[in-house]
């Protein structure tokens, strides 16, 4: 009896170990299939004057110019949505941790939270078009924002408070003990045990803005200029790769790959730089 029951855990653990290794081989074969069409593809038409210069007349028929507006656009419209996501999401994270813990609200706040992200971009995108024609607004850099705000903000909340529900007790208690309230607990203890979480929070977010073009299709546009306000029409990486490979030429289609190239470059760059800066806040936290 003994030995059928050590045999049958030898086979799970083999299976077990056989499922791990063929998930990791398709998800590494994935991003390496990604990674070599983009390279191969895209680094030719790579160069300074692409990145450094804005689209020029017949930019879409082959002509010279670049995709400066798109890199710029990309940048504004993530850190703005960014900012204001966090901006956001601090009182909430703290408000449902702090004054509404144990409450019907928490739990109607976090279910609000996962189903919010779950929501696909392009229904968020559909629901800013649509309070923009309600507003009379044109499709803008701040339209942007707004909806990437809101795209982000679920993603950096429900990251925050999973690790503030796992902060120990002990903790709280002891702020308490010593004379402090519940809200300079929550800024003075509890802030600095979720730096770590907070910094690749954000960045993640950051990551999910850039990348993202179904929100910004309908709300902040595509111009081929740098905008200079915030009711600019915005141009995207994304949105310069959707419009480049649209069109017929050849030579225009290989500099969407380079501008899928760039793009991909600043989302790894985005990932190292969340992993080193959860390595450093680290040594701030209480494990």
């Amino acid at each position: 009896m003994k030995k059928n029951i050590f045999s049958f855990r030898l086979l799970e653990e083999a299976f077990i170990r056989i499922v791990m290794i063929l998930s990791f081989l398709i998800i590494a074969a994935s991003l390496g299939a990604i990674l070599l069409t983009i390279i191969t593809k895209g680094l030719p038409a790579l160069s300074w004057e692409m990145i450094s210069n804005v689209p020029q007349g017949g930019y879409y028929l082959g002509k010279k110019g670049g995709i400066l507006n798109a890199i710029i656009g990309s940048l504004y419209l993530a850190g703005g949505g960014t900012l204001l996501a966090v901006l956001l999401s601090f009182p909430i994270v703290f408000g449902i941790n702090t004054y509404a813990k144990g409450t019907k609200w928490q739990h109607i706040t976090r279910l609000s939270l996962d189903v919010m992200w779950g929501i696909p971009s392009i229904v968020y995108g559909s629901f800013g078009f649509i309070i923009m024609l309600a507003l009379g607004m044109k499709a803008s850099l701040l339209a942007g924002i707004i909806v990437l705000a809101l795209l982000e903000l679920p993603i950096i909340v429900r990251t925050i408070d999973e690790t503030l529900r796992n902060i120990p007790k002990e903790l709280e208690e002891a702020s308490y003990a010593l004379g402090a309230n519940r809200l300079e607990t929550a800024l003075k203890v509890i802030t600095r045990q979720i730096l770590p979480t907070f910094a690749t929070a954000a960045l993640l977010a950051f990551g999910r803005g850039i990348g993202d073009a179904a929100s910004v299709l309908f709300t902040a546009g595509y111009s081929d200029r740098i905008p200079t306000s915030l009711t600019s029409q915005t141009a995207s990486l994304p949105l310069a790769v959707f419009f480049q490979l649209g069109t017929p030429y050849p030579e225009v289609q290989q500099r969407a790959y380079a501008s899928a190239l760039i793009l991909t470059i600043i989302v790894l760059l985005i990932s190292l730089l969340s992993r080193w800066l959860s390595a450093y806040l680290g040594r701030y936290s209480i494990k």
